[in-house]
């Protein structure tokens, strides 16, 4: 059955697709909570739509207020599962995400996220009482945010602008380029690359376009480093930014969220820099008049989506991408030393192993506020030697907007605004405006611009004196005072060391999941007040492999002690170096850490203290910090370094809870990277007709490139009947096709959905993975069928029920329907006090009176459900018995072009009398 509904119901299924043909149905609209679905068809949550535009459905949803651009994806979940990422619509309130057949049917808890942050819920009010800040670390030696001697020169370049694969429009190769003046030789290059952005404006107005229209001006987020870009320029480091608003204003559509695009755009960047300095007379002006820069060292630099992209970028600089994929296809004449990324996104979850980096975290993060970005050093664990540095560094109080200065309020061309939203009556406890632990927009930047300039001189310049800064050493930078920068980090010099994710066993605590749904065996439950960027969560529901060891203790003594199935050596080493994090807020948890080797001999190594961070509902506070005890007492004890066989740690507070993500031995000084011949994965897609009979296989495109060796991924594949994912660890080498994944298609003659049978990559050991995500799309080749509509009671007296039948000419394997709006019919009409009040109520939220025409209400509409395998629905108007005397009523309604929201040409009408019952 059918109803009609409320305006904002129907807007939502206009804006949400494309239009169909006259006297072709289109795919299924379902009706929300409460709006008179079939018996068999689960409501959906208010705001939430099924529309189609006559090829698949699409899911559809509704925000009550707009959703900024940003660097984050906004994504659909239906029971924990990932449906995917919508397109957002121009007004930015409405998202569609086309689904395929099986998808369709599976809607269950739909739910919106974004960057760990979920949309469709209201935010509770966190009542816990302002914090403070942690007190401040001892300074470090050497203060990397102290201006250098060189006095600086800025200028643009704006050059031809390119074609990169899968964007429509062409992108610009503009940058601002700062330069130290006076510097003799060649200087080492650092380039940065903002992230996802408005890309538009025109006074208040700001959008995503690209290009622009006419009148409206590009938002100039590449000129929003400058501050950094000087810093690090007086020091003697040539650098330049690049803009990036046509990756922005095009990425929508693409699986890998655009990283690609944007690595092609900075190698295309970095081409060029090489060319200048092979030529200098080629070069733009500011760059002739800039020193020389030394391509064997660079630094890149990324905001956001920018940091993964550069992460690509450095990815595709060791190995190239398949060209098909690729907007640079000249050859390499550069060298990455290191790569920062500030607030980035890691859609992929693969980060490159063997190039140095350091990933600035937010605390208080708005647009990425999961803190996706710790991937980048938890996912280097293993997979490569690990001799290259992977440092987080956490800003407590630090937004995502504020590290580009085109993105701050008052110092932005264009419109901006601080990306932690936040209610004035109800302040966060940390990320408030108010709050003692919030940095200002100055502040967070200073403090950015330093611990770049930290990144570039240890990297680039090989200063070891600003490791302490970086990896967990527990120094800070007066410089970036004050704001309280903590940082951890795996590789360098740390060797063997106990990994919860390899083969160990635990006692007196457990071995928890980052990502399951299960909370018996996840980390974290969802009832937790916050999250944690260690365990945010990738495309699947739960991930095999990546865990943490969770312990909890309720007397003073409680022991938990880890054993790998190997003995580790810790020869050589100084320190163990463990990285926990216990509650935020919390302080004072005490643990003694002992060491036991294989002949069964024990030694205490010291004593750990662990406080949490200041953190909130709202926040991803549960961070860990690295604590270390030195290994000189089991060596006095004599215990046998090369052999040690398990880890205990012993509660020395009377309660509590903490998580252990590793320990590593540990040494100082930052050792020279070895990058190794590693295989590369990229998965791609096809798309394959479905055909009219006979069952065909084809198999997921994989390419697995390099130079010689193997590796180990794990390869998750999504089955869109069920949305449940399998995995399966594969060793793959180049040129091997030993990712086989086969696909098989029946074809018919029934009309249906687009399938997409998806697969993902991870690299768990000695490989890179670029395209992660590929698949078999199976399109639907048969004709839509075509409906007609017959009255059922078309004539009826007052008091009974108008109806029609909608009828399909065949069966179809996926739900259909139509929309249709009321239209002025033959005087005298159908009016308010004909109809039910409560029924007018509900479907247009208006009241009988004044009594008018039902055509003029604005937004009755009536929808039309079929589901798959059934050729028919009827549709009904009740009508109320009154003791006017009154001639017979009219009422109509056109079917509606769910694309334009028009009256579809030659579409299909509703025609109906109503008889006076005295």
């Amino acid at each position: 059955m059918v109803r009609a509904r409320h305006i904002w119901v129907a807007a939502a299924a206009l804006l949400a697709v494309a239009g169909a043909s006259p006297g072709v149905a289109v795919a299924d609209s379902r009706p929300a909570a409460g709006s008179g679905t079939l018996a068999d068809d689960p409501p959906l949550p208010p705001g939430w739509r099924l529309a189609g535009d006559g090829s698949a459905p699409h899911l559809v949803w509704r925000s009550g207020r707009a959703v900024p651009m940003g660097d984050a994806r906004v994504e659909f979940r239906s029971g924990g599962r990932l449906l995917g990422v919508p397109r957002p619509s121009a007004d930015g309130h409405t998202f569609r995400l086309p689904l395929d057949g099986p998808g369709a049917k599976r809607l269950r808890d739909l739910q919106v996220w974004s960057g760990g942050r979920r949309l469709d819920a209201r935010q509770t009010q966190d009542t816990a009482p302002a914090v403070r800040p942690p007190a401040p670390l001892p300074a470090n030696g050497v203060d990397p945010g102290k201006p250098g001697a060189y006095r600086t020169r800025t200028g643009e370049y704006a050059l031809k602008s390119v074609r990169l694969p899968g964007l429509p429009a062409p992108v610009e190769m503009r940058a601002v380029v700062v330069a130290p003046v006076g510097a003799t030789g060649r200087r080492p290059l650092a380039l940065f690359l903002h992230g996802r952005h408005y890309t538009c404006y025109k006074g208040a107005d700001i959008t995503g376009d690209w290009p622009c229209a006419a009148g409206s001006k590009p938002v100039p987020s590449h000129r929003g480093y400058l501050r950094d870009q000087r810093l690090l320029a007086s020091q003697g480091y040539v650098t330049v930014s690049v803009s990036a608003n046509g990756v922005n204003g095009q990425d929508y559509a693409a699986e890998d969220g655009g990283a690609q695009a944007r690595s092609s755009l900075v190698r295309l960047h970095l081409a060029r820099w090489a060319g200048w300095a092979a030529h200098p007379e080629t070069a733009p002006k500011v760059v002739r008049e800039a020193p020389r820069a030394d391509l064997s060292k660079v630094l890149l630099v990324g905001h956001s989506r920018g940091g993964e992209g550069v992460n690509r970028a450095a990815l595709d600089t060791l190995a190239p991408p398949p060209a098909d994929q690729d907007g640079y296809h000249g050859p390499v004449r550069w060298t990455i030393k290191g790569t920062v990324l500030i607030g980035p996104t890691v859609f992929g979850q693969n980060p490159v192993p063997d190039v140095p980096s350091v990933s600035v975290l937010p605390g208080c993060d708005g647009d990425v506020s999961d803190l996706q970005g710790e991937v980048y050093v938890d996912g280097t664990r293993g997979v490569g030697n690990g001799t290259a540095l992977h440092s987080a560094v956490y800003v407590i109080g630090a937004d995502h907007n504020f590290f580009n200065s085109e993105w701050t309020p008052g110092q932005a061309a264009a419109p901006a605004e601080d990306d932690f939203s936040d209610d004035p009556h109800h302040p966060d406890p940390v990320c408030g405006k108010r709050a003692a632990t919030r940095l200002t927009a100055n502040q967070q930047h200073r403090a950015g611009a330093t611990y770049v300039a930290a990144a570039a001189r240890l990297f680039l310049a090989g200063d070891d004196r600003v490791r302490p800064l970086l990896d967990g050493s527990g120094k800070r930078a007066p410089s970036a005072d004050p704001a309280r920068v903590l940082s951890h980090a795996v590789g360098a010099r740390r060797g063997a060391g106990f990994l919860p994710d390899g083969a160990v066993s635990v006692t007196g605590g457990r071995l928890c999941a980052a990502v399951d749904p299960s909370p018996a065996k996840s980390c974290l439950g969802p009832d937790t007040k916050g999250t944690s960027p260690h365990f945010a969560q990738w495309e699947t529901e739960r991930e095999t492999g990546r865990r943490a060891v969770a312990l909890r203790w309720t007397r003073t003594g409680a022991p938990v002690r880890v054993t790998p199935r190997e003995p580790v050596s810790l020869t050589g080493s100084s320190a163990l170096a463990l990285r926990m994090f216990v509650p935020p807020n919390t302080r004072g948890a005490r643990f003694d850490v002992s060491l036991t080797d294989t002949s069964g001999k024990k030694a205490r190594l010291g004593r750990i203290t662990l406080d949490g961070l200041p953190g909130s509902e709202r926040t991803a506070s549960y961070w860990a910090r690295e604590v270390r005890v030195p290994l000189s007492p089991a060596g006095r004890a004599g215990l046998k370094l090369g052999s040690v066989k398990s880890m205990e740690l012993t509660s020395r507070s009377a309660s509590g809870r903490a998580w252990l993500m590793d320990a590593w031995g540990w040494r100082p000084g930052t050792p020279a990277v070895r990058a190794e011949a590693l295989p590369r994965v990229d998965v791609g897609r096809t798309t394959v007709d479905e055909g009219d009979s006979g069952t065909r296989t084809y198999r997921v495109p994989v390419q697995v490139t390099g130079r010689g060796g193997s590796g180990r991924v794990r390869v998750y594949v999504l089955d869109p009947a069920t949305g449940r994912t399998t995995d399966r660890l594969v060793t793959v080498r180049p040129g091997g096709q030993d990712i086989d994944v086969p696909v098989q298609v029946t074809g018919n003659t029934r009309y249906g959905t687009d399938v997409s049978h998806d697969v993902l990559v991870k690299a768990v050991r000695g490989a890179r993975v670029g395209s992660y995500r590929g698949g078999v799309t199976v399109h639907d080749d048969d004709p839509a069928p075509t409906m007609t509509v017959t009255p059922v009671a078309g004539k009826v007296t007052e008091g009974k029920t108008l109806t029609w039948r909608l009828s399909l000419s065949e069966p179809v394997d996926v739900d259909l329907g139509a929309l249709f709006e009321v239209a002025p019919a033959t005087a005298p009409e159908l009016s308010t006090k004909d109809v039910p009040a409560g029924w007018l109520k509900d479907m247009t939220g208006e009241k009988p009176d004044p009594e008018r025409a039902l055509s003029k209400l604005s937004g009755l509409y009536l929808w039309a459900d079929i589901p798959a395998g059934r050729t028919s629905a009827d549709i009904t108007v009740p009508t109320v018995k009154d003791r006017v005397r009154e001639a017979t009523e009219s009422v109509r309604f056109r079917q509606t072009d769910l694309g334009t929201g028009e009256p579809q040409a030659g579409g299909l009408e509703l025609t109906g009398s109503v008889l006076d019952a005295s």
